[in-house]
């Protein structure tokens, strides 16, 4: 055999074998699972929308076992009972929703996976990306702990508080997820001016969200609705706290007003959402006047907690657009081109960020 022929039979392999290849490998054991050998941007994007629904469905059930009084329905953690995970018959409703409660945790971490993996298969993920789903993803779990002291402490308070606070910092998160992973190209504002101003706006508006609906932790802490029976209160004056919380809602919604303003005046893309959220905003206040007003009906109570979610994925959205509105007029200032960058986050090959 001569050299030549050496050679020959030793050639690269086609472009398409190559390809085949590659994709083989890609595949492994998630990749047999419909969807997740080569994800795209629209499936990813599914699964983000999937992770927001679940968080802010996780804030309502766990509303619903407070305020049956079945928040000690298990009166232990991880276990239901000494030496049993499920519940038994003389625990009765209240330790079926509170068992229930916790296995929807579980839904959850399957959704969670389900992210995570799409985010790392996807092609075109950026390093945010992938830092946001496992965070998310390491969040569930450590608020299951968070959920277990709690009971562990009789519903202590400020426990409880703390539970609630790190269920909607998964829900701003997720809500940063969906917006990063949209498919959906979102017009921007190119008066720097305009843009640094909505960005300052929203970000005051984002802070007091999370301020009030800290506050409102604190009066529900101060208030009936504890969970059980015998769980301790905060020992602060209900009405005191009730009114401070007022106080954070009126100061929002005049920083929700001028954003909602601004925004039209200057003809900003974000009109509409601000718009949105001034609506739920109001919404949200009318529920809470008419919960106070006729002793905090548990239908009332319910709707007001997916109210306060749904305001932070509301502000949660709010900063995201106006600050790559900022963003975007930098560069633009700064004579930076995106273009290319955009369309190489389509194709996948754009350089982590």
């Amino acid at each position: 055999m001569t050299t030549s022929d050496t050679r020959t039979e030793r050639s690269p392999e086609s472009p398409d074998a190559a390809s085949r290849d590659t994709t083989t490998r890609r595949r492994g054991l998630f990749g047999r699972v419909p969807g997740f050998a080569d994800p795209t941007a629209r499936f990813v994007y599914g699964w983000a929308i999937a992770q927001l629904v679940v968080n802010v469905g996780i804030v309502v059930t766990g509303g619903a076992v407070r305020l049956t009084g079945s928040g000690l329905g298990c009166p232990t953690w991880p276990q239901c009972t000494d030496g049993s995970f499920v519940p038994h018959q003389a625990l009765g409703m209240h330790g079926a929703i509170e068992f229930g409660n916790r296995m929807l945790t579980w839904v959850l971490v399957v959704v969670a996976i389900g992210t995570w993996l799409a985010v790392f298969r996807r092609r075109g993920s950026t390093r945010g990306d992938r830092w946001l789903a496992t965070l998310i993803a390491l969040g569930i779990p450590f608020q299951a702990i968070i959920g277990g002291i709690s009971v562990l402490t009789d519903l202590n308070p400020w426990v409880v508080s703390l539970h609630f606070v790190l269920s909607m910092a998964l829900v701003s998160l997720a809500t940063v997820l969906v917006f990063r992973t949209s498919p959906r190209e979102r017009d921007k504002t190119t008066n720097i001016v305009a843009a640094r101003l909505g960005s300052a706006l929203s970000w005051l508006i984002y802070l007091l969200t999370w301020a009030t609906i800290y506050v409102g932790t604190v009066v529900t802490g101060s208030g009936p609705h504890a969970g059980d029976a015998d769980a301790p209160r905060n020992g602060l004056d209900p009405g005191a706290m009730t009114q401070l919380h007022a106080d954070f809602v009126f100061v929002l919604v005049g920083l929700a007003l001028a954003v909602a303003v601004t925004a039209r005046v200057l003809h900003m893309p974000q009109t509409r959402a601000a718009l949105i959220y001034v609506g739920l905003l109001a919404l949200q206040g009318v529920i809470g006047g008419i919960q106070y007003a006729t002793n905090l009906p548990m239908a009332l109570v319910i709707a007001h907690m997916l109210g306060s979610a749904l305001l932070m994925i509301g502000a949660t959205w709010l900063v995201l657009w106006f600050g790559s509105d900022q963003r975007s007029g930098s560069n633009q200032y700064s004579g930076r081109d995106h273009t290319d960058e955009v369309g190489q986050r389509e194709r996948g090959d754009a350089p982590v960020n």
